[in-house]
């Protein structure tokens, strides 16, 4: 999608992926990503965990009282990316999360009573600190369900399967509440995040 305004010169694009060092699972959507920036003529890098931390993921699953995979991973993931983005000297951080991904979030921080983490949810997230590059979101109103379908009817080559940590975590459990209740009320998703953001507004004023 991003790639047809690279194609009318009205963007260029970089790409970046993150290899967290899960054992049978990461390294196919690590070879489907190069291969897909090949075909587009896209540059891209490859960074991992162990390359940036010197742990992988699997490596950080086996310590004793860990917090859970979502944790780490996000908080690495994010330093990469943001680091990544430095390197390209890029003005935006275009991410792959979509109407599934943001419900769970607005949902798991309701739910956790953190309401500062909802002021930095929406279609672009900016940051005080210059270290930090501006995210975006294409996908944020487009269900999992579809994009997936997408990919198929289009014949791209894409990684379906699921982080084999993920179902462990919480997010996991939301994401499968809104899956259940998606069964019954087709549009819930839409209507939580159209809520949410009629309601950001006030959060961020008074936050």
């Amino acid at each position: 999608m991003l790639d047809t305004f690279r194609k009318r010169n009205i963007i260029d694009i970089c790409a970046v992926t993150v290899d967290e060092g899960i054992s049978g699972y990461r390294q196919d959507g690590v070879e489907i990503a190069i291969r897909h920036a090949e075909r587009l003529g896209i540059e891209h890098k490859v960074v991992s965990f162990k390359d940036s931390f010197n742990i992988t993921l699997d490596e950080v699953m086996k310590i004793p009282n860990y917090r859970g995979s979502c944790t780490y991973c996000g908080v690495f993931r994010r330093w990469i990316i943001n680091r990544a983005a430095r390197d390209f000297s890029a003005t935006k951080i275009a991410t792959g999360h979509n109407l599934d991904d943001e419900t769970q979030a607005i949902l798991m921080n309701y739910l956790e009573g953190n309401v500062d983490n909802l002021t930095k949810i929406g279609p672009k997230t900016d940051s005080k600190s210059p270290l930090f590059t501006p995210k975006i979101k294409p996908l944020r109103e487009i269900p999992e369900k579809e994009i997936g379908l997408y990919a198929l009817a289009k014949d791209l080559e894409v990684h379906f399967a699921g982080c084999p940590y993920s179902e462990e975590s919480f997010r996991g459990e939301i994401g499968q509440i809104i899956k259940n209740l998606s069964k019954d009320h087709p549009t819930i998703m839409y209507s939580t995040l159209r809520g949410f953001d009629k309601i950001k507004k006030s959060f961020k004023e008074r936050i």
